[in-house]
């Protein structure tokens, strides 16, 4: 019997958080591990620009039949819109092909078997510290996986001279692991210049971007967001990007995201597009319709779009309200020790510094989960329960 060989794996440090969460009989606890975007009610709502598409979408739905296996066209196209700019030259030169993929974690996923099977690279770099499955997602593939430093603990801030340094002893070719915006699960961005300067170094060490994306519009704006990105497609002349749509249009059980090539020409991402579809075709074949048709059809309407950005926009603000209150919360609660750097990061993420330990007291005795590294969805905080998060916090800190 052969399953009788199988050792049980271990829980994701993630969603292995949130079964413990579901299991604890306790009230008032709290979950701040996973990043799931909650309202002031404690709900993941859906939008209102959402539940308009859908409706408009299934008066006008004629059919099931599948998808190709670069998914719904339009999807794609505005997927583009929204990375680059409607004029950005890397469309207007037609270097730029995107398939619809199942969520960010499958776009990775696919970017990752397209090189392996089809590239000599072997090596990508990822930040330290970074999203907890990106080792998974890699390594799975076949690729081996190198830190770069990012977070320096003493400031609470981006080491960007050692993040410099680091990628400087990469080799040729090597794959280089970028998150857009909103830095999961640091919150600290880089800054245009710094953006500038990455650039040069990947096109100087000939290093290939994959951006990890998951997050437009929940830093700054979808626009401001997408600076970084285009900075680097304006210097680097190949690159991927993974994005996903499940955190900034609310889309998250329907695994909606995307993987884009950029080429040095029309030819090569042509025919490395040929290759992603290839390997689509290999692991899932083709991607489910609804998720991209609802975000096709929003982008291609002006009042839905103006109404899902109005969303977005109140979104991203209450996030920011809830770091502000964070701050002031802890300090009212006794809490000497500075945070202000919370306030001044972004997207849904910070990166508190409590240690493994404190983290362990504060989900045994307090009831309030976090990831084991210090993360904390903020998204996930309201006005009502912040105060059972300070207190705790304030306690743990205390001993």
């Amino acid at each position: 019997m052969i399953f009788s060989l199988v050792e049980r794996a271990a829980a994701d440090p993630i969603l292995g958080l949130t079964d413990a969460f579901k299991a604890d009989k306790r009230t008032n606890k709290v979950n701040l591990g996973v990043g799931i975007y909650k309202d002031e009610s404690g709900q993941t709502p859906i939008l209102k620009s959402v539940k308009m598409a859908e409706a408009k979408l299934l008066s006008e739905e004629i059919s099931k039949s599948y998808l190709g296996m670069e998914g719904v066209l339009a999807y794609n196209t505005a997927v583009q819109g929204l990375l680059f700019g409607e004029a950005h030259r890397v469309i207007q030169d037609k270097r730029v092909f995107t398939a619809q993929a199942p969520g960010g974690t499958g776009s990775l996923r696919v970017a990752a078997e397209f090189v392996m099977r089809h590239t000599p690279v072997r090596t990508i770099w990822v930040s330290d510290p970074t999203w907890a499955n990106h080792q998974n997602i890699f390594s799975s593939a076949g690729l081996e996986v190198k830190q770069y430093r990012y977070y320096q603990a003493q400031t609470h801030g981006l080491d960007f001279e050692a993040m410099i340094a680091d990628l400087s002893s990469a080799n040729i070719g090597d794959l280089v692991l970028l998150h857009g915006c909103c830095h999961n699960p640091t919150g600290i961005d880089l800054n245009i210049e710094q953006w500038q300067q990455l650039a040069d170094l990947c096109l100087e060490k000939s290093l290939v971007p994959l951006f990890d994306f998951a997050y437009q519009g929940f830093g700054e704006g979808v626009e401001e967001d997408a600076q970084g990105l285009r900075v680097v497609a304006n210097t680097v002349p190949e690159l991927l990007v993974a994005n996903s749509f499940s955190k900034n249009f609310g889309l998250y059980n329907e695994r909606i995201g995307a993987i884009t090539v950029v080429g040095n020409d029309e030819t090569q991402a042509s025919n490395s597009f040929s290759q992603i579809k290839s390997t689509i075709r290999g692991l899932y074949s083709n991607p489910p319709a609804h998720g991209g048709l609802i975000v096709s059809t929003i982008l291609a309407d002006s009042g839905l779009k103006a109404l899902w950005l109005s969303e977005l926009q109140e979104m991203r603000e209450r996030i920011g309200q809830m770091r502000t209150l964070f701050v002031q919360s802890l300090k009212a609660h006794g809490v000497t020790q500075d945070f202000s750097f919370i306030s001044q990061q972004n997207g849904m993420f910070s990166f508190s510094g409590l240690t493994k330990a404190q983290v362990e007291q504060l989900r045994d005795e307090f009831g309030v989960y976090i990831v084991g590294s210090g993360r904390i969805s903020v998204a996930g905080m309201t006005k009502t329960n912040m105060p059972v998060i300070c207190k705790a916090i304030a306690a743990v800190l205390a001993v």
